[in-house]
């Protein structure tokens, strides 16, 4: 024993009274065995060994109920095999599993994210209202597109807006205006006579009119021969109407005065589609503005920005 523990023993022996003459010692029956030898002391060292392999054997007995949980072939938690405290383990597939301060908090979401379509210069990603099918068909050399959006099938009333293409290839719209097309309003398959405007995407490469050019950049034909009399569908005058114009490259020689009656591909197809003044009413197949408007548009118009007109419902140009 140690020097320690002997004195441990001494101490305790002190303290026990001493029995009578001819008593037995206090706290002992006759049956009480005498002084413990040392072969009690080993059985009773074993027996706190007993102990400490008690606690080993309940930490193997949760390691192996862990193994059985989490079975064969996988590693256990880290906290488990550190000792540490229960928690979640932190999720290696989360975005923010390397940054937890970057985590969003509990019982919180993040916010949408905004709107990038449009810009403080007023640029859009895509020209508004038209759809993917028809921007796919712009051409890559065009930076400037005549949008003209009819309000329905069958009406005759549609809204015209000029678009720029900028340098990042985003779109820009400039003011809107009224205008009229058709009587019938629209058909992807126009023929002569049809009261209805061709719905598609052409060239603008012509100007012309009675009035000299008023400062546009597209070849300009100034002709008297710009003329058109009596009255329309509402009993309106027509005179003045073809004071300015500007042909819609559809079933014409490009290249040639508005009023070249050349039709390529035939005559059954109809022709002669021009953007013109507006005169109060429907039109046999063209698309008319008020006279202000035309020669803000003909200003505008540039050869090169290959400009394009896009036209038809609002419908049929969303596809």
């Amino acid at each position: 024993m140690s020097g320690t523990r002997r004195a441990t023993s001494h101490r305790r022996s002190a303290a026990v009274p001493q029995p009578r003459q001819g008593e037995p010692p206090a706290g002992r029956g006759a049956e009480e065995p005498g002084p413990r030898s040392r072969g009690h002391r080993r059985r009773a060292k074993t027996k706190r060994r007993g102990g400490k392999l008690t606690v080993g054997a309940a930490m193997l007995l949760a390691a192996a109920a862990g193994w059985f949980a989490i079975g064969p072939g996988r590693d256990f938690p880290a906290s488990i095999a550190a000792g540490a405290p229960d928690r979640p383990e932190p999720d290696s597939s989360s975005p923010h599993a390397d940054d937890p301060a970057a985590a969003p908090a509990a019982g919180r979401t993040e916010a949408p994210a905004a709107d990038r379509s449009s810009r403080n210069d007023g640029s859009l990603a895509a020209i508004a209202g038209l759809g993917p099918s028809w921007t796919a068909r712009i051409p890559a050399e065009t930076t400037q597109l005549v949008l003209v959006s009819g309000q329905g099938k069958d009406s005759s009333d549609s809204t015209v807006t000029v678009w720029t293409r900028t340098a990042d290839g985003r779109w820009k719209p400039a003011q809107s205006w009224p205008a009229h097309n058709a009587l019938k309003g629209w058909t992807v398959k126009h023929a002569e006579g049809d009261l209805r405007s061709p719905i598609g995407m052409f060239s603008l490469s012509d100007a012309g009119g009675r009035k000299p050019n008023p400062g546009g950049k597209l070849p300009y034909s100034e002709d008297d021969k710009f003329v058109m009399g009596g009255t329309g569908f509402n009993g309106e005058q027509l005179a003045g109407s073809f004071d300015y114009v500007v042909a819609i490259d559809y079933n014409r020689v490009t290249g040639r005065s508005p009023l070249d009656t050349a039709k390529p591909e035939g005559k059954a197809k109809g022709g002669g589609i021009w953007l013109h003044l507006d005169h109060g009413g429907p039109t046999h197949g063209c698309i008319s503005l008020a006279e202000d408007h035309m020669v803000e548009l003909i200003k505008a118009l540039d050869p090169a920005a290959h400009p394009m007109i896009a036209m038809g419902d609002a419908d049929s140009l969303a596809v």
